[in-house]
């Protein structure tokens, strides 16, 4: 994409009764973008980045960039380039108005581009596979001898540039066509042995890939923050700068980060290769069953399926020692409200289960939006709709949003304190279990995302996206 943002010269824009007219009679790069009415900006296709997931177009640095977009009062395009060197290129050349892809600012970039204040820090951390026949490494002089590979022009190289001035003997190769989620595929199927991968990133794709452990960090914490073409003109620079720092003091920067990565913090990593298992060998029975309930309750069939796990690891006999059974574990009530009369068929189970959340979906109020709107209803699933509302009223009682369920999910565990359940109209319940279970079934549904189109139709894991922790 060949665009030029410069060049606007002598033209008088008037907004409002004002003179949108720079010292130098030209307009700034700013007003430019007001009278176009869009803004161009560069991403990466992955997980903690940008994607297109089920719900449409979603990633943490989407999110944020969106929401900068929308203060400005303009449109939003996105552009993703092929490969980062060409990123990078593209706002020294000009071609994009700043990137948001998730950079470390590093001395070597500071020199082409400028970054605004950072808004997330990671640390770079070595990969390598459990069970691969090689002994994990602890020290830069394991890794000699050994096949390393990062991504082409990335933070990861540079940092290896500098190690090698230490470790003469250190070798790696700079990949130009993978990514940084391809290199770790190729680590956990035992055909690489060692890669470098953001904090970040490995908090995610670690649920996808069990194997893979982190062998110890290669920096300390960096800073991530959005790049920009270097420019004597600071309009459009100093309003991101400004915006970042306005998220960052409202707390909304770290309610995105909570939401795409809250719930991968606490997964049981040791249960994702059983559950990958369950879905080679035990999915494929129901799988059609759930496809057809998706379709008649316009929900995903994955997001149902992962529900189902969570009940029941999708066993159809499954019996909880309280009496809800089946693959939806259904209690006798619920069955018999959605009509269901033998609850250990998988087929009636399926489809009262199915019926029952779109049931919960439809309770919810109007103005909780997707996907806050479906965490909700499965929290009603799990405690009750009435419990719920208590947690929405207790959350707006502390100065957070009813509607949001990052915020209703902190608020919830309350139900369980005197303190706080006694003036409720529903009084106590056992609030961190709703927690867990819709946390649990965000990282399953996500998992299973990943499994048939990453594996199915060959794209991008959806992902869904706290300071990036240090693991």
């Amino acid at each position: 994409m060949d665009r030029k943002f410069r060049g606007i010269s002598a033209v008088i824009l008037i907004v409002g009764g004002l003179t949108l007219l720079s010292v130098d009679n030209q307009v700034s790069i700013l007003n430019e973008i007001k009278f176009a009415g869009k803004l161009a900006v560069a991403t990466r296709n992955s997980p903690t980045t940008y994607y297109e997931g089920p719900e449409g177009e979603r990633g943490f640095e989407y999110d944020l960039v969106k929401r900068f977009a929308d203060d400005l009062g303009v449109e939003l395009e996105v552009t993703v380039p092929d490969s980062l060197d060409r990123l990078i290129s593209m706002i020294s050349n000009n071609e994009v108005h700043f990137a948001a892809a998730g950079l470390t600012i590093t001395e070597a970039r500071k020199q082409i581009m400028r970054f605004t204040t950072p808004y997330q820090h990671v640390t770079q951390q070595l990969i390598y596979r459990s069970k691969s026949g090689l002994a994990r490494p602890r020290t830069i002089t394991d890794l000699f001898n050994h096949e390393i590979e990062v991504v082409a022009g990335s933070s990861h190289a540079e940092r290896l540039e500098d190690l090698k001035e230490k470790y003469p003997d250190l070798d790696w190769l700079e990949n130009e066509e993978l990514n940084s989620e391809e290199l770790l595929d190729l680590v956990s199927e035992n055909m690489l042995d060692y890669t470098v991968a953001d904090s970040n990133e490995m908090a995610i794709n670690r649920r996808y890939y069990p194997e893979l452990r982190i062998a110890f960090n290669l920096s300390s914490k960096e800073p991530i923050a959005w790049a920009f073409p270097k420019s004597k003109d600071d309009t459009l620079f100093n309003a991101a700068s400004i915006f970042i720092d306005n998220m960052k003091r409202n707390g909304e920067i770290e309610r995105i980060l909570e939401r795409y990565y809250g719930h991968v913090m606490n997964f049981d990593y040791v249960g994702t290769r059983t559950y990958k298992n369950h879905i080679n060998r035990r999915l494929p029975s129901y799988r059609e069953l759930f496809e057809q309930a998706g379709k008649k309750n316009e929900i995903d069939w994955r997001l149902l399926a992962a529900m189902a796990y969570q009940e029941s690891h999708w066993n159809p006999r499954a019996v909880s020692p309280t009496g809800v059974r089946g693959l939806m574990m259904l209690t006798q009530n619920t069955a018999k409200l959605m009509k269901i009369n033998d609850r250990l068929d998988p087929a009636q189970s399926i489809d009262g289960g199915s019926r029952y959340i779109k049931r919960m979906i439809n309770k919810i109020p109007e103005q909780i939006k997707e996907p806050d709107r479906i965490w909700m209803a499965m929290a009603s699933y799990n405690v009750g709709y009435g419990h719920l509302e208590d947690a929405r009223v207790i959350t707006q009682i502390r100065g957070g949003n009813p509607n949001s369920w990052n915020d209703v999910k902190e608020n919830l565990p309350l139900l369980s304190r005197k303190k706080w359940y006694q003036d409720t109209k529903h009084g106590y319940a056992r609030g961190w279990e709703p927690v867990r279970y819709v946390e649990n079934i965000r990282s399953y549904y996500d998992l299973l995302v990943w499994h048939t189109e990453g594996n199915e139709r060959k794209v991008e894991p959806k992902a869904v996206a706290i300071d990036s922790p240090v693991l």
